[in-house]
């Protein structure tokens, strides 16, 4: 999978990588999987982007249906946060394109911000890096 993740269940985050070629499904994917493990509920996230080459199917649609899965999938009283890496323009841009449906979305209960760097992102989660 172009995506692999990790959970840090001493940190309460998941931490997921993109590499290489990367669909929408894949995201959907990694979505799914990686939050209905049991425990994980209210964790912060972090999404690395820095290693995508390419997005095969990039669309306001697909946005969109990601950002309806994934805050169907936000416990309701949560305050956990979202941090998503990209330093290429194109996902940068489609990453702020997923924040702003995610703040518009009523059942979303995570603050998600994009940054360009790993740094930052995990500055945001309150995460020393590894």
């Amino acid at each position: 999978m172009p995506i692999e993740y990790r959970i840090d269940h001493e940190r309460r985050v998941i931490i997921a990588k993109g590499k290489g070629t990367f669909t929408s499904e894949d995201m959907f994917r990694y979505q799914q999987e990686a939050w209905s493990q049991p425990g994980v509920a209210g964790y912060n996230e972090l999404v690395d982007m820095t290693e995508v080459t390419e997005i095969v199917d990039p669309s306001v649609e697909n946005v969109r249906r990601l950002v309806q899965l994934s805050a169907s999938m936000d416990p309701p009283d949560s305050h956990a946060r979202f941090a998503i890496a990209s330093p290429n323009k194109l996902m940068f841009g489609l990453g702020r394109l997923y924040e702003t449906y995610r703040e518009l979305d009523p059942k979303s209960t995570k603050a998600v911000r994009v940054f360009k760097t790993v740094r930052e992102a995990m500055e945001f989660l309150g995460l020393e890096e590894d």
